[in-house]
């Protein structure tokens, strides 16, 4: 599953991340998932609580989503991305492959597909807390 592959790497970068901090002991991490790649965070909850290693043990990971903000390359037109619009089958080759966005999704003011992703794609680490 998607959600368990971007487990493995948030789990990765973290423990890199405490190694270079010198932290002895990670308390919290919040994660931030950008609303287009439609992560399920049920799933990437679970997956994390499942492959967490001793450094992580009493450790409270937050997943907070990034709403997704499109701006038009012809018109500059800024608009927020609402997974509701999309039909099932949509939804989900966007979440396996974002880059698809530009072939489902079109600018409501002029109707094109040449738009830039201003926020919300990805995946990253926002915050890191530990004990030294």
């Amino acid at each position: 599953m998607h959600e368990w592959a971007l487990a493995e790497a948030i789990i990765a970068t973290a423990k890199q991340i405490a190694q270079k901090e010198k932290l002895k002991e990670v308390t919290e991490v919040t994660i931030k998932v950008g609303e287009l790649q439609q992560v399920e965070h049920s799933i990437l909850r679970f997956a994390i609580s499942e492959l967490k290693s001793e450094i992580f043990k009493n450790a409270k990971f937050r997943i907070l989503k990034a709403k997704t903000t499109l701006k038009c390359r012809v018109c500059g037109n800024t608009w927020q991305f609402k997974k509701e619009k999309l039909d099932r089958d949509t939804a989900e080759a966007i979440h396996f492959v974002p880059e698809a966005a530009h072939t489902f999704i079109k600018c409501p003011n002029c109707g094109s597909p040449d738009f830039e992703i201003v926020v919300g794609r990805g995946v990253w680490l926002e915050t890191l807390k530990g004990v030294k």
